[in-house]
């Protein structure tokens, strides 16, 4: 049997291709849209891509399953679970097989079936995965976003991201039942999972790749829980806020995502007509270091640094209707940001400048736009004698686990709406965890017209270690 798992670190999303090498046939469970990946791994592996499917309709990255089926001539198989109102909208389209609690996907001696495990979502299936080779017992589960390494999936997304209204206290409730069949399972399975640290579909996911679950059911909080009642409040109780993008993203999962020909490939342009687009009104995102932005940008530009964190507040900020430009090192930066982008299914990413642009700026139209960068001690300072504004832009649950004194508190997330609630005549000092959503923040101040921001380096962690 093979077994490969593909996992992308932005998305804290792993996919999973299984297949049996003797008959070269293969399965591909919750691809995302980069499918050349897919496509690759199966020409080295000597396999032939005959199915693809997933585990559920997601919030948090665009389905790659309609386009990779499309690009292999793959039967797509989705769930059929779920009720009515949580049915593939393009199933027919697309030709797509319906799969319900019980059916089976099979690859020679390899067999996949389905059983239904609602509650994050109510469509949800998992994978039991068996090598018939070897033994007649599965050896593990794909479970998605049913059951993570130290943690579980979240029920509230439906009703606080999809704005399906009552319907969290629901979901926590049949997750607990998916969880008390799952019990009955043998505690040899290998659990292999939709998401690790990082992602928004759980609140403590583990950065391990695998688990068994026995060992889950030994240190996993939800398996110790005594009752649904304990397990409904826990489970509800201090989870993230869902990223703005999350409502897109089901909704055009359930709907149909686009299928891509290729990644998109923004190309070079020269300054004066980055700046012109600027001018106009489009967007403008900052793609280099927060460092790099904060010493010198173009005005009304917005500063996203490509890393990590790239494609999670891309989402929470950038909008889906309208094309984006970058300021990026070079082309390869361009493109690998254009990449991440299309994952969430920001797809018009037209154009880019290299950072000389600043250069033709500042000798063709005026001086670039610097962000001030000031530690605790220039705050505290400021504190005193300027009258500004001390803006805390943290998660709701860091806020009301400890902030600074006199601090008003806005979700990065939500700054865009919300900078009106704010003095663009007082100086905006910014602060976060470490300094790099303030200095997001800062720089989405500056581009909506604020004189004086300044990024506290450091952050909240700074000022702890001085006043510890």
């Amino acid at each position: 049997m093979l077994l490969r798992r593909f996992y992308d670190d932005k998305l804290a999303q792993a996919s999973y291709m299984i297949g049996c090498q003797a008959t070269g046939e293969a399965v591909v469970v919750d691809p995302h849209r980069d499918t050349d990946v897919y496509l690759e791994a199966a020409a080295a592996e000597g396999m032939e891509i005959r199915y693809v499917t997933e585990t559920h309709i997601h919030a948090d990255f665009l389905s790659g399953s309609r386009q990779l089926a499309r690009r292999t001539g793959a039967l797509l198989l989705l769930s059929a679970e779920g009720g009515q109102d949580w049915q593939y909208a393009f199933a027919d389209e697309d030709g797509a097989g319906l799969l319900r609690d019980g059916d089976t996907i099979e690859m020679g001696k390899v067999t996949l079936k389905a059983l239904h495990t609602p509650g994050h979502t109510p469509e949800h299936l998992s994978f039991t995965v068996t090598d018939g080779a070897a033994s007649a017992e599965p050896l593990g589960v794909l479970t998605g976003d049913f059951l993570f390494v130290g943690d579980v999936g979240r029920p509230d997304l439906l009703e606080k991201a999809a704005g399906v209204a009552g319907t969290m206290a629901a979901g926590a409730k049949t997750l607990w039942q998916s969880l008390e069949r799952f019990k009955e399972l043998p505690d040899y399975l290998q659990i292999l999972p939709g998401h690790g640290a990082g992602s928004a579909c759980g609140k403590a996911l583990g950065s391990v790749p695998s688990s068994t679950l026995g060992y889950e059911k030994l240190v996993n909080w939800a398996f110790q829980c005594a009752d649904e009642e304990e397990f409904v409040r826990k489970v509800l109780e201090d989870q993230p806020e869902p990223p703005a993008y999350f409502a897109s993203m089901k909704r055009m999962n359930r709907d149909g995502p686009a299928v891509l020909d290729r990644l998109p490939e923004p190309v070079q342009l020269v300054p004066d007509v980055l700046t012109a687009r600027l001018r106009e009104g489009a967007t403008v995102v900052d793609v280099r270091s927060r460092g790099d932005f904060a010493s010198g940008h173009l005005p009304g530009t917005v500063n996203i640094p490509w890393g990590a964190d790239f494609t999670n507040w891309a989402g929470w900020l950038l909008p889906y209707d309208t094309p984006i430009y970058f300021v990026a090192y070079d082309h390869e930066h361009a493109r690998a940001a254009a990449r991440d982008l299309v994952m969430i299914g920001i797809d018009r990413s037209v154009g880019f400048a290299p950072p000389e642009v600043l250069d033709w700026w500042t000798g063709s139209v005026a001086p670039v736009e610097r962000t001030t960068v000031i530690d605790w001690e220039e705050a505290e300072r400021a504190l005193d004698g300027e009258d500004p504004v001390l803006l805390d832009v943290r998660s709701l649950t860091e806020w009301n686990e400890g902030h600074v004194p006199g601090a008003e508190h806005i979700h990065l997330g939500s700054l865009p709406e919300r900078a009106e609630e704010l003095d663009p005549d007082r100086p905006t000092l910014v602060y976060c965890r470490s300094g790099n959503r303030s200095a997001i923040g800062a720089s989405l101040l500056q581009a909506a017209g604020f004189k004086d921001v300044r990024n506290i380096e450091g952050g909240i962690q700074a000022r702890e270690a001085v006043h510890s």
